[in-house]
């Protein structure tokens, strides 16, 4: 897809052929993230398809025939897990926003009371991101599946869990405030000092 504002597109050609650039995209349940990723899709900037966690959920629900339960986590983390990294080390040049990252893992399993894998650990360390942008929540839910994993619409649990999470893992996030999806946007590329995309619309 061609970048809304050509000065955008210049910028993005440019870094396509120099280092990964990996910033995630994260936030609790009801943050607007599905709604700022289509907006990254529209603007023509490259970005993971899909949380892969959603999809294996969905995988190991139909299996189980029930919510995943506490002895249920262990097993789709570690897929969870593994996809992610799979995500990592296909992405070999230029910019590229990921639907969550490696150590969400951490949110995830300390809300359903477990503790970190060493796989997780092990990918953590060895598996960086250049940026990480927490979406402060929103009101609303934007998939069913959220309300599962709120577990009771515990949506502020969810989130902090994740922030610290990625403090615990070394990073610094910039929080994203509630806003639109395309000021969202503005906002991330404003942060990355890339033209905005507003801008070519």
């Amino acid at each position: 897809m061609t970048p809304t504002n050509p000065a955008l597109a210049t910028a993005l050609q440019a870094a396509a052929t120099g280092d990964p650039r990996r910033y995630v995209i994260t936030g609790g349940p009801s943050s607007g993230k599905d709604d700022l990723l289509e907006a990254v899709h529209a603007a023509g900037v490259p970005c993971m398809a899909e949380e892969p966690g959603r999809e294996i959920y969905r995988k190991h629900r139909e299996r189980l025939g029930r919510h995943l339960l506490k002895e249920d986590r262990r097993a789709y983390s570690l897929e969870v897990l593994d996809a992610f990294i799979a995500e990592y080390t296909a992405h070999e040049h230029g910019i590229r926003f990921y639907n969550r990252g490696i150590p969400d893992g951490y949110g995830w399993e300390g809300f359903f009371g477990l503790r970190p894998t060493p796989q997780l650990e092990d990918a953590t360390r060895r598996y960086r991101y250049d940026a990480v942008f927490v979406l402060d929540p929103l009101d609303t839910f934007e998939d069913p599946d959220d309300i599962v994993w709120a577990k009771d619409r515990e949506i502020r649990r969810v989130h902090e869990l994740i922030v610290q999470g990625y403090y615990d893992a070394g990073y610094e996030p910039v929080f994203v405030p509630p806003d639109s999806a395309a000021a969202r946007l503005d906002f991330l590329c404003a942060n990355l000092r890339l033209p905005k995309p507003s801008r070519g619309a």
